[in-house]
């Protein structure tokens, strides 16, 4: 592994801006989002019933020059980061202009995922290029490179309560766990196989991966031994999260289905609860995101068929089909606030911003 240190960024880079559609109203030059809309007289025609404060019922944010592959908002849904093949993250204002207020670079390989912490005030990393990072969100600098694995990273998560702890997943078959202020990890678990999906229970003692061998794995993480599989996917895992209540785990594969299982302690021995259909992997085989929204009701996944799928939780009915990116989605994610807002990121290198319909 190399150990070629790359200089971080010290302020907010500003290279990158993005563009708005032009229209007859004089909206200025410093572009932000296309709408789906126009402009008369200055102001925007309203043609659907509106459901959130957003500017418009969907946005497009334009500014990545390589496919976008997650995509996150901070805990108080007021903002939005996005990582991306081109090797940057870029920060968004998620009301108003919709704002592209900062870019952070220094990663070598495309960001593959991402997390904010807590506090909103960190984001934290994981690229192609082996390393994990963590950046000051007040001064846009990278706080430090996290090096340990030796392939990519394909996937992260980070700690809901007690002491701040980033798990990560690499082509390597190993678990990273990490103390952020620490450069180096605390811990390596071996595994047999890459690890494409991780998530980290509410608790913290339990740990679920997702590999190219089809099946979820339960580990105690006190023990750093499995405890249990859950089985029934027939294609790699691609994403894997803990419902806000902490008794559902969300699975989306290549297989083409997501799944949700129950992780109570005392579940049934079968603990598989629900297949959703309707969003196909496609050809391109990337790691496509499943997700909650913040009261464990909606499931929405990106689909190789270019659409955002939303599904009822309980039911498994499909409530949405979104059409609008020109590429495979990646990623999908509900804002944490009461409004129905929902922020994808694609191959086709944009991000949609939009509301859902009543």
């Amino acid at each position: 592994m190399s150990s070629e240190k790359r200089p971080a960024s010290n302020s907010f880079s500003s290279s990158q801006l993005v563009k708005r559609q032009k229209s007859d109203a004089n909206l200025g030059n410093r572009s932000v989002a296309v709408v789906n809309g126009t402009a008369q007289n200055g102001a925007l025609i309203q043609t659907v019933s509106r459901t959130s404060g957003l500017q418009a019922p969907v946005m497009e944010l334009i500014g990545h020059t390589g496919e976008v592959f997650a995509t996150r908002f901070d805990p108080t849904g007021q903002f939005i980061a996005s990582g991306s093949m081109d090797r940057t993250i870029m920060l968004w204002r998620t009301y108003g202009q919709i704002e592209n207020y900062g870019v952070l670079s220094g990663h070598k390989g495309a960001i593959l995922d991402l997390h904010w912490s807590r506090d909103s005030r960190v984001i934290f990393s994981a690229s192609s290029d082996m390393m994990l990072a963590s950046w000051d969100l007040e001064t846009g600098s990278r706080i430090r490179r996290h090096i340990g694995h030796e392939e990519v990273i394909n996937c992260m998560d980070v700690s809901r309560r007690g002491e701040e702890m980033v798990v990560s997943g690499s082509d390597d078959c190993y678990i990273g766990i990490w103390d952020p202020r620490q450069k180096q990890a605390i811990d390596f678990i071996e595994t047999d196989f890459p690890i494409t999906a991780i998530a980290l229970s509410e608790a913290g003692n339990e740990l679920y991966s997702g590999g190219i061998d089809n099946d979820i794995k339960v580990w105690d993480l006190r023990k750093q031994a499995v405890a249990y599989a859950l089985l029934g996917h027939t294609d790699t895992v691609t994403s894997l999260e803990v419902s806000p209540d902490s008794q559902t785990l969300l699975s989306n594969s290549h297989d083409s289905t997501v799944r949700t299982w129950d992780i109570r302690p005392f579940a049934p021995a079968n603990r598989h609860i629900k297949t959703y259909d309707g969003a196909p992997t496609g050809m391109e085989k990337n790691l496509l995101r499943a997700s909650w929204d913040p009261k464990g009701q909606k499931i929405a996944a990106g689909s190789g068929d270019r659409s955002v799928v939303v599904w009822q939780a309980n039911t498994g009915k499909i409530l949405h089909k979104l059409p609008g990116h020109r590429g495979a989605v990646n990623d999908v994610r509900f804002a944490p606030s009461e409004e129905p807002i929902i922020v994808s990121g694609s191959s086709d290198r944009t991000l949609l911003l939009g509301e859902l319909g009543k």
